[in-house]
Parts: C-alpha cells; sequence; structure tokens
C-alpha cells in the first residue's frame, strides 16, 4: 500500500484462515502463508477497501467486519501480556514514585504514561527519563490490569526481550489509535525485509 520495503520486525502478518477468512496474526507464528501489511488502521481499511489481500492471497478471502478494530484490540493485548510477564519477572513497576525510583537507579529501559492521562505527567515523565523510551499506547486500565489494578498511568519495564517485545508491539499499536505515540523507540534486530505486493508483504 505503501509501496515502501520494510523489516518485517515493524510488519503486521495476517493470514488465511480455514474458512477463508482474513485472520490477524500479531504474534506472527499462526501456519500459513503470510500477508504482511504496515501497521496502521487507514492502511488496513484500504487494504480492504481496495481488496489487496484477495489479490496478494490469489485467492477469494473473506474479511470479518471491524479487521482494524480487532488488529488494535490484539496489539493492546500483546502489550498488556508482556508488561504482566515483565511484573512477574520482578522488571515491571507502576506509580511515579517507582517509577522514578527505577530510573535513578539505571534499572529502567522503558517508560510507559497513559495515552488518556495528564499531559503534565507524561512531560514530567519525559524529563525524568530523558533518553529513555517513552510509550503512550496504552490506556491507564490497560497499564493497571497488567499490574492487577484498576488503573495505572505510569510505569517502567527494566531490559531484556520482554521490553523490547512490548516496544515492538506498541510501536505497530500506535498506528490504530488517535495520539498515541512512541518516542525515541528502540530497534530490535533487523528481520528480512518482506517484498511488498501492492502494499501486502507474501511470505
Amino acid at each position: 500500500m505503501t509501496g515502501d520495503i520494510r523489516d518485517r520486525s515493524d510488519l503486521v502478518r495476517f493470514v488465511v484462515g480455514p474458512g477463508g477468512e482474513i485472520v490477524p496474526d500479531v504474534a506472527a507464528r499462526l501456519p500459513g502463508r503470510g500477508l504482511w501489511l504496515t501497521p496502521r488502521r487507514d492502511i488496513v481499511e484500504r487494504a480492504l477497501a481496495k481488496r489487496l489481500f484477495a489479490r496478494a492471497a490469489r485467492r477469494p478471502v473473506a474479511a470479518p467486519a471491524g479487521l482494524a478494530d480487532r488488529l488494535e484490540a490484539a496489539l493492546a493485548q500483546r502489550c498488556i501480556d508482556a508488561i504482566g510477564l515483565a511484573r512477574r519477572a520482578g522488571l515491571a513497576v507502576v506509580g511515579f514514585e517507582r517509577v522514578s525510583e527505577t530510573v535513578r537507579g539505571g534499572k529502567a529501559a522503558a517508560l510507559l504514561a497513559a495515552i488518556d492521562g495528564a499531559e503534565g505527567g507524561r512531560r514530567k515523565l519525559q524529563a525524568l527519563g530523558r533518553g529513555l523510551p517513552l510509550a503512550c499506547v496504552l490506556t491507564a486500565a490497560e497499564i493497571g490490569a497488567a499490574f492487577g489494578r484498576e488503573h495505572g498511568v505510569n510505569a517502567s519495564l527494566g531490559s531484556g526481550p520482554l521490553c523490547r517485545r512490548f516496544l515492538s508491539d506498541a510501536q505497530k499499536l500506535a498506528g490504530f489509535r488517535a495520539n498515541a505515540v512512541v518516542e525515541q523507540a528502540l530497534k530490535s534486530v533487523p528481520a528480512a525485509p518482506a517484498r511488498p505486493d501492492d502494499g501486502i508483504g507474501v511470505k
């Protein structure tokens, strides 16, 4: 759709299910031929409108209603799951004071701010963790869910695979939510580039 060549780590994968329906594969693990697309709501909707999934799959396909919304929900859940796993490993904390402690102690590799939190709080977090990636893609309720509480406005993640996974998924999720952003995002190890096919890479 965009005509760009990008690393697969920056794209989202779809497969054609047994019934011929398009299925988002956010973990990139489902069997079948992968259809890779730039993770942006407008691009997914344009691909549907122009029937580009069927062209790339070289077969008739059915697109479920609200495909972009389903993809957004799946990416958000992966972000929440990564934070939850990091929390259980002792690598994630919530609350401004605890986040401040991890930053001062050099234990924070990424910061999180609720997308529906106050702008002043986000700027304060940016100033605290200058130079660290800041992901503002999840709501306070979603951040809270990762920590088993009602809401969480600020959080931090320690370095490691879970942090890299979170940042990768957060960058994709930002393409589906208004005002969402990942600033100074860490780049993962480059993967083999997907070949675009009218905007959908096929592999």
